[in-house]
């Protein structure tokens, strides 16, 4: 029987790590003198001791130390063990060296520009659920595969786009700092909607962005991409568009009741709503054969975006803004506007 100072020479674990490796039952002592609680080992359990300490140097988890410890009569089993914890230590130096690169391309900046934000989640939340669904998920365009996050001297504006239809919201938030541009990955943003509570705190860089919700810290590299310009899609002002407030939810009926048109785009069949405005000034939806005679009174647009957009913009009222036939569909609410490219009819 060995002490536990001399198991502790003879296996390279002091003997406060033997202590707490009995108390964690990693590794138990054959005997424990109930007087006077002196640990006594058997020869055998020398080795299960190397192998603690071993896998103690290379950081592995408590848990899976007990685990090959337990299974040291089956190496196969011990085998793989090693072969999971090596691949949890690459990946996390794989993950330490893109940070550690990050780091060195922000000192190697002869000054680290850093804006501010603070708002209310709610402010945020309703904006990212204004524009989310109109975001792209093509890789073949990747430069559009994200949520704009820009910031102006007393706002946040969040746009996003699949290039048949764009959404536009804007939060008012106090900002210090510069105006900047980021584009957040989809999956920041995903990841960012359900965290939002009391206030939130975003820091946008040219290269990053974070945000801080109570409890929370969600950061995320900025997609180096040429995001298109939304004010210069949205303008200049369309002085000759038709402007109709409507009620979201009798229209949104009418379109559920409607005679379906449909239309084909790369081999996939779509539904389209083809809107029209009457004499009275009042938004109607026409059947494929019966277009208004004024050319600036209507529009088809996919019906799905046209729902979607709708849900978007909020409860209540919304003004839709007719400018012809081949002029995007725009659906403005209190705090932002989607747009609608045209089908053609």
């Amino acid at each position: 029987m060995y002490g536990i100072g001399e198991m502790a020479r003879a296996s390279g674990l002091g003997v406060s790590a033997l202590r707490f490796y009995d108390r964690a039952g990693v590794l138990v002592p054959a005997e424990v003198d109930p007087a006077t609680g002196y640990r006594r080992y058997r020869a055998a359990q020398i080795r299960a001791a190397r192998l603690v300490a071993g896998l103690r140097r290379v950081g592995m988890p408590v848990p899976d130390i007990a685990r090959a410890v337990a299974e040291l009569h089956r190496p196969p089993v011990v085998r793989k063990l090693l072969e999971e914890h090596l691949r949890r230590l690459e990946g996390g130096l794989a993950d330490a060296r893109r940070e550690l690169s990050r780091i060195h391309r922000l000192l190697d900046l002869e000054e680290i520009t850093m804006t501010r934000i603070t708002l209310p989640a709610a402010a945020l939340a309703a904006a990212l659920d204004a524009v989310r669904f109109a975001a792209s998920a093509d890789p073949a365009v990747p430069m559009i595969n994200g949520v704009l996050f820009e910031a102006g001297p007393d706002a946040v504006t969040l746009v996003a786009t699949d290039r048949y239809r764009m959404a536009v919201a804007e939060a008012a938030a106090t900002v210090a700092g510069p105006p900047v541009r980021v584009v957040a990955p989809l999956p920041f943003a995903d990841a960012l909607r359900p965290l939002l509570t009391g206030t939130v705190g975003l820091e946008l860089s040219p290269s990053a962005i974070t945000a801080e919700a109570p409890g929370h810290r969600l950061a995320a590299e900025a997609l180096d991409v040429d995001f298109p310009d939304h004010r210069r899609l949205a303008e200049p002002a369309r002085p000759r568009a038709r402007r109709i407030t409507v009620d979201v939810p009798a229209l949104r009926a009418r379109l559920g009741g409607a005679a379906p048109v449909t239309r084909e785009h790369e081999g996939i069949a779509y539904d389209v709503a083809i809107l029209t405005v009457d004499p009275s000034g009042a938004v109607r939806l026409a059947a494929e054969d019966a277009w208004a005679a004024d050319e600036q009174a209507h529009v088809a647009v996919n019906r799905e975006f046209l729902l979607q957009a709708l849900d978007a913009g909020g409860a209540g009222q919304l003004v839709l803004e007719l400018d012809g036939p081949i002029k995007p569909l725009a659906v403005r609410g209190a705090g932002g506007y989607s747009l609608l490219m045209p089908v053609r009819h």
